[in-house]
């Protein structure tokens, strides 16, 4: 079954036995958010920095969202080994695409039900 994703409240994921998964600050929740919201398209990097911070991004925007994404890696694929690439949270060219199946995000399965 895999990890499962909440869009319909909260941002929220769950492991394949239903404990929910520690994914950190509420930046980390708007990039897993943003991510889902793409539909496995590849978000580039500079679209989800100027999506994080309405106003001017800070200097260090784009290392601060590279560590949300590293911690939401780790969060979402705990037993990967470190140096094994992520098979869930993607870099792809400029930016990064999050791997769901539609069965897998709870707004999709509402949206295949409706």
């Amino acid at each position: 079954m895999g990890v499962q994703f909440g869009l319909l409240g909260p941002v929220a994921a769950w492991d394949s036995d239903g404990v929910p998964l520690p994914l950190g600050a509420p930046r980390h929740r708007e990039v897993l958010g943003r991510l889902l919201v793409a539909r496995n398209r590849v978000v580039p990097v500079g679209r989800l920095v100027a999506d994080l911070w309405e106003d001017e991004p800070p200097a260090g925007g784009i290392g601060a969202l590279r560590t949300f994404v590293a911690a939401l890696r780790r969060a979402l694929e705990p037993g990967r080994p470190s140096r094994q690439p992520s098979r869930l949270l993607v870099t792809d060219g400029p930016g990064y695409v999050l791997r769901a199946g539609r069965e897998a995000v709870d707004a999709w399965r509402f949206e295949d039900a409706a």
